[in-house]
């Protein structure tokens, strides 16, 4: 069905509660490569919400020399591994979905993650349904957040206008890449991974650019609809 008004959500930290085990994935190849100091704590500070090829170029500066040809490949089979135990929606998710949907909205994804990563991702959560033909992964455009292509695409398989639709983001290269692709950003720190310190990171996406953040999703929902209705 065609819609005119749409969602688009980046996929980890706003409808799956995976960002921990992306973190701490990265980080233990790291440390197995021989930077023992690495934490999931530095790659989220620095990283959250980019493409696996700009956390390669950073590794590699840690540490030293090229990573191995293997290294993304590795650290994504760590993850889908512990995937399938450890996955969890964020709460909230499939009730978000369906409003939406009852309110006439589309939905896609705008994934920083590979295409196997974002199909597995999406199978094991039980959310592929909401996003057949509608999911994009960054492998698939020519630069990933925080350029726009990865939201132009987006657009194009919903095939709704910018300004008829939202992104829902955790991330401030997320945002910028909305905001650049003519999208209103909404800002979400509900993650687990952002315990502690919701409200800095809340400060962090608005001052990229998030037009509100909330950090649960029934607020995004409220927030959303009620825009749409006053055709903001």
């Amino acid at each position: 069905m065609v819609r005119s008004k749409a969602v688009i959500f980046d996929l980890d930290g706003c409808l799956v509660d995976s960002e921990p085990l992306s973190l701490e994935s990265i980080a233990s190849e790291m440390r197995t490569l021989g930077i023992a100091d690495a934490t999931a704590e530095e790659i989220g500070s620095r990283f959250l919400g980019v493409a696996m090829p700009v956390i390669s170029d950073y590794v590699a500066g840690r540490l030293g020399a090229p990573v191995p040809n293997d290294f993304v490949s590795r650290v994504e089979d760590s993850l889908l591994a512990t995937y399938q135990s450890d996955l969890r929606q964020i709460p909230g998710a499939e009730d978000l979905l369906n409003g939406l949907e009852q309110n006439g909205f589309g939905m896609g994804v705008a994934t920083g993650g590979s295409l196997r990563r974002m199909k597995t991702t999406l199978d094991l959560a039980g959310l592929s349904g909401w996003f057949n033909g509608t999911a994009c992964s960054a492998e698939e455009v020519a630069k990933g957040k925080p350029e726009p292509d990865l939201f132009l695409l987006a657009l194009d398989r919903l095939q709704v206008s910018a300004a008829n639709s939202f992104v829902l983001e955790d991330s401030p290269h997320g945002v910028k890449g909305a905001l650049a692709a003519g999208i209103p950003a909404v800002g979400f720190v509900g993650g687990s991974h952002l315990e502690g310190r919701r409200e800095t990171h809340a400060a962090i996406l608005r001052e990229a650019g998030a037009s509100a953040v909330f950090a649960t999703l029934a607020e995004v929902e409220n927030f959303i609809v009620a825009q749409s209705e006053h055709g903001t």
